[in-house]
């Protein structure tokens, strides 16, 4: 079961970059779903969904790779 919550915790930052790559590919095309009055408003709201989703898995490697020693010494806390 607990790995059953991890996998979503880790897929949901995936699927949340896929609907904001969906939102801005429609309105590329001229499609404006539901939800959304104008397609800049659809847009920007891609924008964020992926900027969000990006955010979230580069913060999950970044915080395994710190816990493992594999990043820089700059971004260590105790390099003073």
């Amino acid at each position: 079961m607990q790995r059953l919550i991890a996998v979503i915790i880790v897929i949901s930052p995936v699927l949340l970059g896929m609907y904001g790559i969906k939102q801005m590919r429609d309105t590329f095309f001229g499609y404006l779903n539901t939800p959304y009055p104008l397609l800049w408003v659809q847009f920007l709201a891609g924008v964020i969904a992926f900027l969000v989703g990006l955010f979230l898995i580069g913060s999950f490697i970044f915080y395994r790779d710190k816990k493992r020693n594999k990043v820089q010494t700059r971004f260590t806390e105790n390099n003073k």
